[in-house]
């Protein structure tokens, strides 16, 4: 089994990345650290060292000065759940799912509801052809194999999984398209004149990242791009749905405006901030944004020299290449739930004890945008990152597996006291994860408080 440090090596080098980069990495800790039969906190340690390792790299292009990077592994953990240790005015979390959403039996086995957003949740009733209360809902499926349903409600805009094995999972066609795909893509797609870097003292200083995400993954990258010093811009429209507690988490160090994408007006302002930004990073469903005139393709034309970050949930090739999903989905989906389960001697699913994927993916997009921008700044061109949920859970699940993993002592409030830091915020006082990864030279912090959405104007500040 490989060590945290073999896996960097990999991850690093599949972009591009010098293999002498790492002699600067220091990786302390010992697994396992969250009770789970997965390396789930080797992923923790290696996502985030590795797009703490692309920020060295970039001050070291800037300035001409090496630094070390450290990365602690239990802190690492404790950041990739940093939803559970937010605290806003000494309050925790309030509960952090929609009362008809979870696990589910079906027929032929188990299936798991997202229901968060109340469109999601509208979509499943109507399939269902009942009220959104639970005991009705598991009556429902019980009429229901888990295919079917999970065919069925995703053709009516609902967001569902079957629980499959790996092995079942292993024999999909989709699996079989994302055997074929890295685990983290960067593709030239268009010409460009290098950029010079803007001045500042930090990694990203002066770097603008435009970020249209939500719930996890996405909002991890930004939040990760800034800090280490990117201005970031959260994009959100008026009228969308979000999940307030992982907005105040993932907000931390960005601006935030609200336009309104559904009319030429919105869109129009969307191009202005998009001509003047290095960075767009997005979450959208595939091909959403492409149909209001901003895919890739259209993002390096309105700005040749742009970084252009898609998130997905089961991957850019493949029948499921459109299906929308979270973190809880892909995990069910693709075999976590059924194999954890199985470790833990249960019938039924069992989850992973963090959003390990989503957390990962997000600091997999941080680094992919870091490295196709320091490749930007070196040779030019307008560049695409593409990562996924699914293939990052691909990847963890290929890291093996925990000997006796299930049976650690989990890392509760007082186990992450050691990573919490105090700031003020549009919302209160908050007591939320400090960032794992440290660098000697440039520390990483958030510059900016999170504020509620739609608190600032759609407006770069000055790079001055």
């Amino acid at each position: 089994m490989q060590s945290p440090r073999e896996i960097l090596f990999d991850v690093w080098t599949s972009v591009g990345g010098a293999a002498s980069a790492l002699d600067a990495v220091m990786l302390t800790g010992e697994e396992p650290q969250l009770p789970s039969s997965f390396r789930v906190a080797a992923a923790a340690q290696v996502s985030v060292a590795a797009s703490a390792l692309a920020a060295a790299g970039i001050w070291e292009m800037r300035s001409g000065e090496a630094q070390e990077v450290t990365v602690d592994m239990r802190h690492a953990a404790v950041e990739c759940r940093s939803e559970r240790y937010l605290r806003v005015d000494d309050k925790p979390p309030p509960p952090a799912w929609d009362a008809i959403a979870g696990v589910y039996k079906v027929r032929d086995g188990f299936v798991r509801l997202h229901t968060n957003f109340p469109h999601h949740r509208d979509a499943v009733c109507k399939v269902l052809n009942c009220q959104a209360e639970r005991e009705t809902v598991q009556a429902a499926l019980m009429q229901w194999e888990g295919e079917a349903f999970e065919t069925a409600a995703y053709a009516n805009g609902g967001v569902v999984a079957f629980m499959r094995s790996h092995e079942k999972w292993s024999a999909t066609p989709q699996a079989t398209a994302l055997a074929g795909l890295p685990l983290i893509s960067i593709t030239k797609i268009g010409e460009a004149a290098p950029k010079p870097w803007p001045p500042g003292e930090r990694p990203l200083a002066g770097i603008r990242v435009l970020d249209l995400s939500r719930v996890i993954a996405g909002p991890v990258a930004g939040r990760t791009l800034a800090a280490h010093g990117a201005d970031v811009l959260l994009v959100s429209g008026p009228e969308l749905p979000d999940i307030p507690w992982l907005t105040i988490d993932t907000g931390r160090g960005k601006l935030t405006s609200f336009v309104e994408l559904k009319n030429e007006q919105g869109r129009g302002v969307l191009r202005e901030l998009l001509a003047e930004a290095d960075i767009f990073s997005q979450g959208y469903r595939p091909r959403a944004l492409a149909r209001l005139g901003f895919s890739p393709e259209d993002a390096a034309r309105i700005n040749p020299g742009i970084i252009y970050v898609t998130l997905s949930a089961y991957g850019a090739a493949g029948p499921w290449a459109e299906r929308r999903g979270f973190d809880s989905l892909v995990q069910t989906s693709t075999g976590f739930n059924h194999a954890e389960g199985q470790a833990a001697g249960i019938i039924g699913p069992k989850e992973l004890p963090a959003q390990m994927l989503d957390h990962a993916t997000g600091y997999f997009m941080a680094f992919g945008a870091m490295m196709a921008k320091a490749r930007q700044a070196r040779e030019g061109g307008s560049w695409h990152v593409q990562v996924s949920l699914a293939q990052t859970g691909r990847w963890l699940w290929n890291l093996g597996r925990v000997a006796g993993g299930l049976d650690t002592r989990d890392l509760t409030g007082e186990a992450g006291m050691p990573f919490i830091e105090a700031m003020d915020s549009g919302f209160g006082a908050l007591r939320s994860v400090r960032h794992s990864a440290v660098l000697s030279k440039t520390p990483a912090f958030w510059a900016r408080p999170a504020m509620p959405l739609g608190s600032h104007p759609p407006q770069w500040p000055s790079r001055d």
